[in-house]
């Protein structure tokens, strides 16, 4: 699995820096480019995705608003969006054969939406597409000021369904893949989807952002996590970060790693060792965390990786777990070449998904 983490620091920058759905270090609007489904990426390993997609109205500002301020934007774009779409727009990119589905309005959104993903190559043709209502839309204001983002999100109506995708359908989607992921958008189509995948025998990575209508189950089932920075702790009571990823192990005996995103601080990943070994050592895994944090160089721009050895890591309160902890630093992107965060988690999981295969 270190072979994951050093994947992901090579190929983040590369993808950030040509990515205009995805915000990053460099300004979007530089490079625009159709790239529809390749000879390589048919060749290449099936990735399927299943989740949210939608419009990102994109406003900058030079400071977020005061209550009852009326301001200008500096700049608007619109793109692409959803936690899927982006994920699998990454994967796509970097070379897999990207295959998603979800679920669109016969709009002047959804019609841009699907044309904008096939563009990036990603395969649309598992999409349920509705003749009324409305497709996802999320105002995203920018604040250029502080870097962040703030969203405002419209969901798509009506709503997916299980009904909306047949059995044939699920199955040729499913056919070849080596990997599902999922955001925990349309959580009661997406168990159909996941209980289906398990019986092919088909591995299952979530995004765990926050608390949802489905996590739980979903969570359940799945093989690998990835984690917003504050999910961990929510979720399991932890006190801590480290010790609420061995609770997260504890819990999930089916999950065979789990990541924290932490922003500008990198990642962390605490991976399952499938053999106990009596002779490792027991640590503290807070203690061996920071011990792995103070290898990192200050002075290193790019990103790095250090990871302990396959320890029996205790968590005070939690219990201990057989496993090794990897510590990802970020990129360091001077404050000047910062666009914004939106989508960057999205392209850390598709990196991931990259990695994974």
């Amino acid at each position: 699995m270190l072979a994951t983490f050093y994947t992901l620091s090579s190929i983040l920058p590369t993808f950030f820096s040509t990515s205009p759905r995805i915000s990053s270090s460099v300004n979007r609007s530089r490079l625009k480019r159709s790239c529809s489904v390749t000879v390589n990426q048919l060749e290449s390993p099936i990735v399927l995705g299943f989740g949210g997609v939608g419009v990102d109205l994109l406003a900058t500002v030079a400071a977020f608003p005061n209550p009852d301020d009326k301001i200008r934007t500096t700049n608007l774009e619109v793109q692409g969006g959803g936690n899927a779409g982006n994920a699998l727009t990454c994967a796509a990119r970097l070379g897999l054969n990207a295959r998603l589905i979800s679920k669109v309005a016969n709009d002047a959104q959804g019609r841009g939406i699907l044309e904008e993903l096939k563009d990036d190559g990603v395969d649309v043709s598992y999409f349920a597409v509705s003749e009324e209502g409305n497709s996802p839309f999320t105002y995203v204001i920018v604040d250029n000021q502080t870097k962040t983002r703030t969203c405002i999100h419209t969901p798509g109506s009506p709503l997916m369904l299980p009904d909306d995708i047949s059995e044939s359908t699920l199955l040729t989607a499913l056919d070849g893949v080596k990997l599902v992921y999922f955001d925990v958008r349309l959580p009661e189509t997406a168990l159909v989807v996941a209980h289906k995948a398990i019986s092919k025998k088909i591995p299952i990575l979530i995004d765990a952002e926050r608390p949802r209508e489905g996590l739980d189950d979903l969570i359940n089932l799945s093989d690998y996590v990835v984690c917003s920075a504050k999910f961990p702790q929510t979720w399991t009571g932890a006190p801590s970060v480290p010790s609420a990823l061995v609770s997260m192990l504890l819990r999930l005996p089916k999950v065979k790693f789990v990541i924290v995103t932490l922003g500008a601080d990198g990642c962390i990943m605490l991976e399952r060792s499938v053999a106990e070994n009596s002779q490792a050592k027991e640590m503290d895994v807070d203690n061996l965390v920071e011990q792995l944090k103070h290898k990192s160089d200050s002075t290193t721009t790019g990103p790095t990786c250090f990871s302990s050895d396959v320890t029996r890591l205790q968590a005070k309160g939690v219990g201990s777990i057989y496993g090794k902890i990897f510590i990802g630093t970020a990129e360091k992107i001077p404050q000047s070449e910062l666009v914004d965060t939106t989508g960057a988690g999205d392209a850390f999981i598709g990196a991931v998904l990259y990695g994974n295969l």
